[in-house]
């Protein structure tokens, strides 16, 4: 039997026999693309439970943060965690 998956590539019974043995043993041969999909997700930031935390801001203070943020080349996200990290210690 022929599947066939989201992005129109062709899977047969025994490439998805084959690509299971592999994985199994570690193997996870190829790169992204239509079959080897890359890992979800980035890695943990720490060992905690993660919280979101919103609230709101002026859009013109939104905007500052935003381009100092990529001054630094950083994230917003990334921005934030390091000053409520500084200033809390």
């Amino acid at each position: 039997m022929a599947y066939r998956t989201k992005s129109g590539a062709i899977l047969t019974d025994e490439m998805l026999e084959e690509l299971t043995e592999k994985a199994e043993r570690g193997e996870y041969p190829g790169k992204p693309g239509k079959i080897v999909v890359a890992p979800p997700g980035r890695p943990p930031l720490c060992d905690e439970e993660l919280v979101t935390v919103a609230f709101k801001i002026p859009r013109s203070c939104r905007d500052r943060m935003d381009e100092k943020a990529m001054s630094l080349n950083e994230t917003r996200s990334q921005f934030l965690r390091d000053v409520l990290e500084a200033a809390l210690t």
